[in-house]
């Protein structure tokens, strides 16, 4: 059987841990080659050790917030490897915290910067190389934060809420060249990032997958960074080659209002035909 992403090469920001990390290791299993971009040096350099080095994954500094460092991710993908067949903008933070009227501007500043300016990068330097080769798979995350109200701070909902539009308007820009862009948004998952928030310490998953469980629409069943790296298989494969411009949530179903209780209409009760008439007759 032949593995789903064979003879492709794919970019990842963020990719020394969290989601970042468990979609490098998805690629590379699939048969993919892939360059892994961070600013934790260390543990990059690691986990391209240990995909299999060079050949398989190499490591480069990167801080999304520099366009050059986000570019050299991309062009080293071309030298190294030949091509670039799919771009993962998979970098974050959680960002500014706080009410608006308070909120510093740097702190903002810095969020939008990341989570906004980094993915355009991304877009820009590897929407460059697709157009011209005449296929190419863009991804980039957003968050359940980036497509409903109210669940996440006030910058971190803005930039992804941005991220969702810059996909559409890329993917309406680069189609014609057969290229695809798409962003997936997930709820709270169980990730070193999300851990730090919880439980004010990024290595304590076991409490993090336990809280979420416990609030998951899929009572009992936690949102890990697995769930996120195979939506981000599906859409770089050619599995998903007639899917361009998507939001993909991935969130036990939060985002259509689902909670881990069922709703009042799950239990049975006489229809009301109008105020004070129930039943059919």
């Amino acid at each position: 059987m032949s593995q789903r992403l064979e003879g492709k090469v794919a970019v990842i920001t963020g990719a020394a841990s969290g989601i970042g990390a468990a979609t490098a290791k998805t690629y590379v299993e699939q048969g993919a080659r892939v360059v892994l971009g961070d600013i934790q040096d260390d543990a990059g350099e690691s986990l391209a050790e240990a995909l299999g080095g060079p050949g398989h994954a190499i490591f480069r500094h990167c801080n999304v917030t520099v366009e050059a460092e986000v570019e050299g991710l991309v062009e080293a993908a071309v030298s190294e490897f030949g091509q670039i067949d799919i771009m993962f903008n998979c970098a974050g933070i959680v960002g500014a915290v706080g009410p608006m009227s308070t909120m510093p501007a740097d702190e903002w500043k810095l969020t939008i910067d990341i989570m906004v300016h980094g993915v355009f990068y991304g877009m820009k330097h590897a929407s460059r190389h697709m157009k011209e080769a005449g296929t190419g798979s863009i991804i980039s995350m957003s968050s359940t934060a980036g497509v409903m109200g109210g669940l996440g701070p006030h910058a971190y909902a803005a930039a992804k809420h941005a991220v969702v539009g810059m996909t559409k308007n890329l993917a309406a820009e680069v189609g014609g060249y057969g290229v695809r862009v798409n962003c997936i948004a997930p709820a709270g998952m169980a990730t070193p990032m999300v851990a730090d928030v919880m439980t004010g310490d990024h290595q304590n998953l076991e409490e993090t997958i336990a809280t979420i469980a416990a609030l998951s629409p899929l009572k009992g069943r936690a949102g890990l960074a697995q769930d996120v790296a195979n939506a981000a298989l599906w859409l770089a494969s050619d599995e998903s080659g007639y899917t361009s411009g998507l939001t993909l949530t991935v969130d036990a179903g939060a985002t259509t209002g689902s909670t881990a209780e069922p709703p009042a209409f799950a239990e049975y009760a006489p229809m009301v035909r109008e105020a004070g008439r129930k039943g059919v007759d």
